[in-house]
């Protein structure tokens, strides 16, 4: 295993090492982007518009050099080159879920520019599944979301499978507006409730739409503290 280190913090600690390793700025989210699949260096500049391509192409080669990422070509005409998850950087894949479900908790509403790609639609369905809650269910849930974003997720006795597009006989078709849909995962409003409102449309059984809000949950924010703790 390559032994590079980005910025060492002079530990002799697991944790440490892997933030030397993944702990740069947009180094996670590089991982994150290619859990789902080898991306072409302009994929990845689509799902990460704010960095500037040198400092991708930065991350990169250090996540490369730590074993956590590698370059394949292809074997097609242009022979491109797409970077993919090594074995070692696949064993994250948990990791970034349950972080992404944690920071989801702090989540407020999105601001003007704040980008949701198709990948984040997909990898938010893995984050906030509770397979616990889903024993002896199978049901097909079809998402749209803005601008033609679309996914699928079927559910079949506890597991979970995401898929981009259209799925072709859904059981629940659902359209959110706004932030509707994050208030349904979040639990501020309930699947009546949104309904009602018209923050969520549904095609399908509306207690279809109750069901996903337990199949899909993100747990209660934390507490603000109030003032100094006294011990």
């Amino acid at each position: 295993m390559p032994t590079h280190v980005t910025r060492s913090y002079g530990q002799f600690c697991g944790l440490a090492r892997a933030l030397e390793i993944i702990g740069e700025r947009w180094a996670m989210l590089v991982v994150r982007d290619l859990i789902l699949g080898p991306k072409r260096f302009p994929e990845l500049q689509a799902t990460l518009p704010r960095i500037p391509a040198s400092l991708l192409a930065a991350r990169l080669n250090e996540l490369e050099q730590s074993g956590v990422v590698r370059r394949r070509v292809l074997g097609d005409l242009d022979a491109a080159v797409v970077y993919e998850l090594t074995e070692y950087g696949n064993e994250l894949d948990h990791i970034v879920l349950s972080l992404g479900l944690w920071g989801a908790r702090s989540l407020n509403y999105p601001g003007p520019g704040d980008v949701f790609t198709l990948d984040a639609a997909v990898l938010s369905m893995y984050t906030t599944f509770r397979p616990e809650a889903a024993a002896g269910v199978q049901i097909v849930y079809q998402l749209n979301h803005v601008e033609d974003m679309v996914v699928h997720a079927v559910v079949d006795d506890g597991a979970l499978k995401v898929d981009t597009g259209p799925h072709d006989a859904p059981d629940l078709v659902i359209t959110p507006h706004g932030p509707g849909l994050l208030d349904l995962l979040n639990g501020r409003s309930s699947a009546a409730e949104a309904i009602a409102a018209g923050s969520v449309e549904v095609e399908g059984r509306a207690e279809d739409l109750e069901l996903f809000t337990e199949l899909f949950h993100i747990p209660a924010a934390p507490a603000a503290p109030r003032g100094l703790a006294v011990h």
